[in-house]
């Protein structure tokens, strides 16, 4: 599976939503996630992809869409 699909698996599995999101659309101004869902899909990022996300980064515009993340994630691995 790819990043791209294991991302969307833990978008729909937070925000209990069977969507399929443009990679640059907000996921925050879509209302596909809300600011309290953000901790959810950071500790699962964290797990799926081994990676530590330090607190000073629990920011919805670093998380704001698939290709943010995507690219948070690569600079971390």
């Amino acid at each position: 599976m790819d990043r791209r699909t294991r991302l969307l698996e833990i978008i729909r599995t937070v925000s209990a939503k069977d969507v399929n999101p443009d990679p640059e659309e907000s996921l925050f101004e879509s209302g596909i996630l809300d600011s309290f869902a953000l901790p959810d899909m950071v500790n699962a990022i964290e797990r799926e992809f081994s990676i530590a996300i330090p607190d000073s980064d629990l920011n919805p515009r670093k998380f704001d869409s698939i290709s943010r993340i995507e690219n948070y994630i690569e600079s971390r691995s």
